[in-house]
């Protein structure tokens, strides 16, 4: 089974580089520190539903 962390890391950085927007950017329209979507992208944070729905917000979709 794959780690969950990885697939979600994946997912957001080729979502986010198809929106076209740095990992600055793309922290600053949801919120959050870069330093955590960085983590996130390289699959070594956890991301709650709070992080996910941010993400969401800045139309950063997970689904396939």
């Amino acid at each position: 089974m794959p780690d969950i962390r990885k697939v979600v890391g994946r997912r957001t950085r080729v979502l986010r580089k198809k929106l076209g927007y740095t990992q600055e950017e793309l922290a600053r329209r949801a919120e959050i520190a870069r330093e955590s979507l960085s983590r996130i992208e390289r699959g070594q944070r956890e991301v709650g539903l709070y992080v996910l729905q941010r993400l969401g917000r800045v139309d950063v979709h997970l689904e396939r």
